[in-house]
């Protein structure tokens, strides 16, 4: 709502919370996406608990949440099946000194999910899984370089990824040299990389869309290029695996990648991810080869019985409830909202949407129509006193008609301030602190 240039809403509890984190654990937060940084000073909600798609906050506010659990809570808080099959095998014992039968019903089931891949290993997290890809393609090409994406912002926590940003301090050089980057939907640039490095490139990883849809016959140039220069492509399908289709962006668009990494929406909200892809190269990490042995993936908590359940559970509630289409749908819904409510305070061309209608985010521009975090501070600042805890506007399943509808009212009058701030042509008497600041930043 729009206060003038003071806020009433605050958060002492939170805001209590938060200091004692940061004294406790480096950045308040084990995810610097999660971090209080990201937020509007003093307004970072600390979680008291969820279900479907609110969360409470140690205050007692309640939200209406998107972008759960940096996307993976895509099922909502606290969903009974996936709480039931979790339930179900934490009485039965959840870790194991030989492989649970649960290991092979998991690899079954999501073999089946996703029928582009003909082996499958699980981890805990998406940078253990992308990190074993890189070593896997390396180890087959007999290469040490790799190329990524340069316009998708993360792949591993890892040195060879993290050397190519802002925060590569502690990492040798030598090892962010062995990265180069290629740009979204440019093939001849990818081809052109591809030839200054002739026979040194182990892999190509991307995500195999993002904002935007990959160009008509992008994928398919990814997959030729990839052959005829010898090297692995990879898709990390860490967010595109089931928003865009059970089977992930590969099973959209019919393109089958050498190997693939799932994670986030995978477990709703429990730690599981996948490699998967072809038998050939996948069973380099196994015993059946006569090759020399790629330390593949060997995790102690990896095949975690409870996470595994979930997973299976996930990909059954998928499939049997159309989950995909929802997502899509309820995005939609609120996209529509958020563009006419935008337009009609007019702020279209300053909020902005972009993505799939199932993992929609947003950009806040400035007076000249340029990013700008002091918007992104005002327009979060609004939205939170609203209600509404939105990093980005990624739905879950569990949102109903009355959520968006309520959404959208609180956008309307947040749009509101941001049209005051832009005839003004400054947003900071609206910010009472300093913005939010980009997560990958050199200097705190």
């Amino acid at each position: 709502m729009d206060t003038g240039h003071t806020e009433e809403f605050s958060l002492p509890r939170s805001r209590a919370a938060n200091e004692r984190l940061h004294a406790l654990v480096p950045g308040g937060a084990h995810t610097y996406a999660k971090g209080d940084d990201q937020y509007p000073e003093h307004l970072a909600p600390v979680i008291s608990h969820g279900r479907g798609a609110h969360v409470w906050d140690v205050d007692g506010n309640r939200y209406i949440e998107y972008g759960s659990g940096l996307r993976s809570v895509s099922l909502g808080h606290a969903h009974p099946r996936v709480v039931e099959a979790v339930r179900r095998e934490l009485e039965r014992g959840s870790n194991f000194v030989r492989p649970s039968v649960l290991e092979l019903e998991a690899a079954e089931r999501f073999l089946a999910t996703v029928p582009t891949a003909e082996m499958v290993k699980f981890t805990k997290n998406g940078s253990d899984a992308t990190t074993a890809a890189v070593r896997l393609a390396r180890a087959v090409t007999g290469r040490s370089r790799v190329a990524v994406c340069g316009d998708h912002p993360f792949f591993s926590v890892d040195d060879w990824f993290i050397g190519t940003t802002p925060m590569d301090a502690g990492i040798p050089a030598a090892t962010t040299e062995l990265t180069v980057a290629f740009p979204y939907g440019d093939l001849p640039a990818t081809e052109e990389l591809l030839t200054r490095y002739r026979d040194e490139i182990a892999c190509l990883i991307l995500e195999p869309a993002g904002h935007t849809e990959p160009p008509p016959g992008y994928l398919a140039g990814l997959r030729e290029l990839a052959d005829r220069h010898g090297c692995v492509l990879v898709f990390d399908e860490m967010i595109t695996g089931f928003r865009w289709s059970e089977a992930g962006a590969q099973g959209l668009y019919g393109v089958v990648p050498d190997l693939s990494t799932f994670g986030k929406a995978l477990g709703n909200g429990f730690a599981v991810s996948a490699l998967a892809g072809r038998r050939d190269l996948m069973e380099r990490g196994g015993l059946r080869h006569s090759g020399d042995r790629v330390f593949l993936l060997s995790t102690t908590h990896g095949a975690e019985t409870h996470s595994l359940a979930a997973a299976m559970a996930v990909q059954t509630t998928y499939v049997e409830e159309g989950v995909t289409a929802r997502l899509h749908a309820l995005g939609e819904r609120l996209a529509a909202g958020v563009r006419e409510a935008a337009a009609g305070a007019g702020v279209g061309d300053h909020l902005v949407l972009r993505g799939r209608s199932s993992n929609l985010v947003f950009a806040t521009l400035d007076e000249n129509r340029q990013p700008s975090q002091q918007y992104r501070t005002l327009f979060l600042r609004q939205l939170l006193a609203g209600g509404v805890l939105a990093p980005s506007f990624v739905v879950s399943s569990a949102l109903g008609d009355d959520d968006i509808d309520r959404t959208v009212d609180v956008v309307a009058r947040a749009c509101a301030v941001y049209r005051k701030a832009l005839d003004a042509a400054d947003p900071t008497p609206w910010l009472a602190g300093r913005p939010v600041k980009p997560v990958f930043r050199r200097l705190t």
